[in-house]
């Protein structure tokens, strides 16, 4: 089966340009903002080599609607944007399941993410796939911390400062 034509689009939030990119199943990722839109842009063509720039549909629009408003602090349901799953192994889509329950200003550890999955042991493993999230935002990774309630690592540009800020925005209550 040929995989389906992805689309993006580079957006304007309060932290600066996101992208997005979609097929016709969904969204397939998400891009905080790099120093520059054409950045944000050149990062989203990497992950996506074969992608084109056009306008988003409805539901992306939605989507992006959604990310930006978050970004700006308030709090929009994300748990409603469908995902294109296609190259997402089993256990990440379980572990970014998981992650999506998780509402604004609340967080969760990797560890309670394992419990919850059914096996306390998969803490790294749950880290791991987090990592490796390609919907940043849609999928709320930031919401997630190391034990003891220390940040952690975040794969994003800028890191765990970056981590913070949304956190921040969120206002989510860190020890």
């Amino acid at each position: 089966m040929p995989m389906p034509a992805i689309d993006f689009a580079v957006f304007d939030t309060p932290l600066g340009a996101c992208g997005i990119a979609w097929s016709d199943r969904g969204v397939a990722g998400v891009q905080l903002p790099e120093p520059s839109a054409a950045a944000t842009r050149a990062r989203l063509r990497r992950r996506f080599p074969d992608a084109r720039e056009s306008t988003p549909p409805v539901e992306v629009q939605r989507a992006i609607a959604g990310i930006a408003a978050l970004l700006d602090g308030a709090r929009p349901q994300l748990a409603e944007v469908t995902l294109d799953w296609e190259g997402v192994g089993e256990f990440e889509r379980r572990v970014y399941e998981v992650a999506r329950t998780i509402p604004p200003g609340a967080t969760l550890t990797y560890g309670e993410v394992a419990q919850r999955l059914g096996d306390a042991s998969l803490a790294r493993a749950v880290g791991q796939a987090l990592g490796r999230n390609p919907f940043a935002i849609v999928v709320p990774c930031h919401r997630v911390l190391a034990a003891g309630g220390r940040t952690g690592g975040f794969s994003a540009g800028g890191g765990v400062e970056t981590k913070l800020a949304l956190l921040r925005i969120e206002g989510a209550v860190l020890v």
